[in-house]
């Protein structure tokens, strides 16, 4: 597989994360950590499907504990902590935050063995990041000190799944296989958070449970696989700075759906999201074929 093959496989899971708001107010009320086990174990399903006729996709699971401490620790830890953080801070505030991530990969990949961090890559983050603040824009509440733990949380979840991010590429030689035994046990953990923390609220219609099982077929399942994959053989700094139009894209998702109202902002965001996506990607988009 090429670079640039995997890059683009990457920007699919940007794609279905665009997709999980709007998924997420389908399923109605169910609790955050109940919704997070129920998908997170469809998606750990969605991977051991592809294991059928490859009797050999079982041995991944055979890693070391510091590749599940990563691994598991990026999937539940970054959920645990952003479920906290928009307990404790307005969803705003907490997003805004929460959006640093796709700037701290493009940083943290300066770190990597053989990666080499240019201006325009720098330049295409910055400029998402700028975009993304825009898109919040009007959004934000007035601070109070009882927000300060969901504040804190929302960066620290940012940090965890940049590291989590980068880190897998110094882990490339773990099989992207190895996504669905992390999934199930995120959704183990996510369980035991529920039984303590909330009160069981099962889907009402058709429309609510089918909104669940596609939210972990796609968003909470087969886009954590790409990501691994774009991660361990993409550009890692082009998908970072791609990764700002996550909220974009999931605006115009609620916009379509009616949940939400386009604004001049929305708009002026989206230049400068797609701006610094092509900046960040002009190597791969001028590479001649």
């Amino acid at each position: 597989m090429t670079p640039r093959t995997a890059t683009l496989i990457g920007l699919t899971a940007i794609l279905m994360w665009s997709l999980l708001s709007v998924m997420t107010v389908a399923t109605g009320k169910i609790p955050a950590f109940q919704l997070a086990a129920m998908t997170f174990a469809i998606g750990g399903l969605v991977g051991l499907l592809t294991w059928i006729g490859r009797g050999d996709a079982a041995n991944s699971l055979r890693q070391p504990p510091v590749v599940w401490i990563v691994g598991v620790g990026g999937l539940f830890g970054y959920h645990a902590l952003y479920f906290l953080a928009l307990r404790f801070a307005p969803p705003a505030e907490a997003g805004l935050l929460n959006y640093m991530w796709p700037l701290l990969i493009v940083l943290f990949s300066s770190f990597l063995p053989g990666e080499r961090l240019a201006a325009h890559h720098i330049i295409g983050a910055v400029l998402g990041l700028v975009g993304t603040v825009l898109l919040f824009a009007g959004n934000t509440s007035s601070f109070a000190p009882g927000q300060v733990p969901g504040l804190v949380a929302a960066f620290i979840a940012a940090f965890v799944w940049a590291a989590y991010s980068v880190l897998s590429r110094r882990l490339k030689a773990v099989p992207t296989d190895a996504v669905a035994g992390f999934c199930l046990a995120t959704a183990v953990l996510a369980a035991l958070m529920h039984g303590a923390l909330e009160a069981t609220v099962w889907p009402e219609t058709t429309l609510q449970w089918a909104a669940v099982i596609a939210l972990g077929i796609g968003p909470v399942g087969a886009a954590f696989y790409a990501w691994d994959i774009g991660m361990k053989r993409g550009d890692i700094r082009v998908l970072g700075a791609a990764s700002y139009a996550t909220p974009l894209l999931s605006t115009g998702f609620l916009i379509a759906a009616g949940f939400a109202q386009a604004s001049a902002n929305i708009a002026v965001a989206a230049i400068l999201i797609a701006g610094g996506g092509l900046i960040a990607a002009k190597d791969m988009v001028l590479r001649k074929r």
